[in-house]
């Protein structure tokens, strides 16, 4: 299971930017914490969140997103896959 830490959430965030979509936190009223804007690569996360909510929301987004870890380095696709597997197992 992931820790909830600045730094894992700083990954996460470094993982949207190697592929290419940006994350912006606002104020808004989503149902859900957040909000993809179609057709561009922005995800829009409620500002207010603290950090555990916000790693939750863009695993989240991760996740029901299908991500393609090819177009990560290394070092992130080995995290990233390292944290699906410990996903898997602890669901």
């Amino acid at each position: 299971m992931i820790k909830y830490t600045k730094h894992n959430l700083n990954r996460l965030e470094d993982i949207f930017k190697e592929l290419k979509i940006t994350i912006r936190y606002e104020k808004g009223n989503f149902h859900s914490g957040y909000c993809i804007v179609s057709g561009k690569n922005i995800v829009i996360v409620n500002k207010f969140f603290d950090v555990e909510a916000r790693i939750n929301t863009l695993l989240e987004i991760l996740e029901e997103g299908g991500i393609n870890s090819e177009g990560l380095s290394e070092e992130s696709r080995d995290w990233f896959n390292k944290l699906r597997k410990s996903m898997l197992h602890t669901a």
